[in-house]
């Protein structure tokens, strides 16, 4: 038996392009609320997924169209 069994990704971790395309979208529109917020920490996660919602929405209008 193999006493280092190989390690799974997290499941954040991308590899790929329209993945991680995806969630540069993501990360920038959740920076942009932040800011827009004042800069005010706490709320990271409210953050992310209303950004999530917005792209996904988006992304959801453009293949609709």
């Amino acid at each position: 038996m193999n006493a280092n069994p190989p390690k799974k990704l997290p499941t954040s971790v991308t590899s790929e392009p329209q993945d991680l395309e995806l969630e540069h979208q993501i990360r920038f529109r959740a920076y942009e609320l932040y800011e827009a917020r004042g800069r005010k920490d706490g709320h990271e996660l409210d953050d992310w997924l209303r950004a999530e919602a917005e792209i996904m929405q988006k992304k959801a209008g453009t293949i609709a169209a």
